[in-house]
């Protein structure tokens, strides 16, 4: 069996089978350069009592997190094939003070074809290659890579709102928003006020996030929680809730710049609050872990994680995104030695 042949059944091997969610789909919606994504998340009024009394059990959070890397795995071309699905589902990134118009240009080529053509000829990828999810910069680089990309239908998405700290005036935020979206990104990466979540100031960060979405207009927003930062389990739960209730069509872990970045109990917590906003409103929000993921042993685990708490639509780039760089180059030598039966060095897969 190929891997193409695989990727229908790989949600299923060796994992819980998964009931229907109950949830509507949003339709897709198709931008101008081929973009394909949900449609928005039209928000709802902040509900205090949707997260006021909620409790989170620590160690049972804790062991079901371990649970899914030691009780379950998958091998030969299913390995393969969720691995494909993994570099679908990445967004590309690049958000380094040195960051140069040439070393977007070269990640951009890479997230065109993240795989080289000899392997994607083995695995009987040849008619329809794989490509990530998106490409994620810094508004100063989305016109390059705008231009990199045009054409192939992967969406630049665009760090804002004073990333990573989130710390400057509001209307400064709203601004580089909305240059970001001029220059042409289709997503925003926007960072909360974590002050206001530590000091459980709902309404304040509600009205923030929702005056970020507005000021998206048509590009998705992503709402990174900086979960590192916000202490316990039960504000991350509460934050993922008012970001979602403000019109987040994502909510993402981290910046990757806290000391603490994407864990799987704390992506735990936050996609038990998609699943219970969805069942509270019918509305499907993504979902994107951050920050240290580097080898796909991780991108399996998120996998699933996402699989098994919400179901094979979370398998889609559409409702889920992994914030990564060097997770690819790992995914391609496990895709190499998949066919050659060889590993090579990890500079043999060089990323810009």
């Amino acid at each position: 069996m190929k891997p193409t042949d695989a990727t229908a059944s790989a949600s299923d091997h060796k994992t819980e089978q998964t009931s229907a969610t109950g949830l509507e789909s949003r339709a897709l919606s198709v931008l101008p350069d081929g973009t394909r994504h949900h449609s928005r998340n039209p928000g709802t009024p902040l509900h205090r009592d949707w997260f006021d009394d909620i409790q989170v059990n620590l160690s049972a959070s804790d062991r079901r997190a371990q649970n899914l890397t030691t009780r379950r795995s998958v091998k030969k071309e299913y390995q393969a094939a969720w691995l494909i699905k993994a570099i679908q589902c990445i967004d590309l990134t690049t958000l380094a003070g040195d960051d140069t118009e040439g070393r977007v240009h070269r990640l951009a080529m890479k997230a065109r074809r993240p795989l080289r053509a000899d392997v994607v000829e083995a695995l009987g990828l040849s008619d329809q290659p794989p490509t990530v999810g998106a490409v994620c910069v810094y508004p100063a680089m989305v016109r390059p890579a705008v231009k990199a990309l045009a054409g192939s239908g992967i969406p630049v998405a665009s760090v804002a709102t004073g990333f990573p700290a989130g710390l400057t005036p509001l209307p400064q935020r709203l601004a580089e928003i909305r240059y970001a979206v001029s220059e042409g990104a289709a997503e925003i990466d926007i960072v909360i006020h974590r002050a206001q979540v530590l000091t459980q100031d709902w309404n304040a960060l509600y009205d923030e996030i929702a005056a970020m979405r507005e000021a998206c207009g048509d590009a998705h927003l992503k709402a990174i929680l900086g979960t590192g930062d916000l202490k316990t389990l039960r504000n991350v739960y509460k934050a993922s809730m008012v970001a979602m209730m403000a019109g987040a069509d994502f909510i993402k872990t981290s910046t990757g710049k806290e000391e603490v970045n994407a864990t799987l109990p704390v992506s735990l917590i936050m996609v038990r609050a998609v699943r219970d906003f969805g069942d509270k409103t019918g509305i499907e929000i993504g979902f994107k872990p951050a920050g240290g993921l580097k080898t796909s042993k991780e991108a399996l685990a998120w996998l699933t994680l996402m699989n098994e708490e919400l179901g094979r639509a979370w398998l889609e780039p559409q409702l889920f995104r992994i914030g990564a760089s060097s997770m690819l180059a790992d995914i391609e030598r496990q895709l190499e030695h998949y066919v050659t039966g060889r590993y090579a060095a990890l500079t043999h897969h060089a990323l810009a």
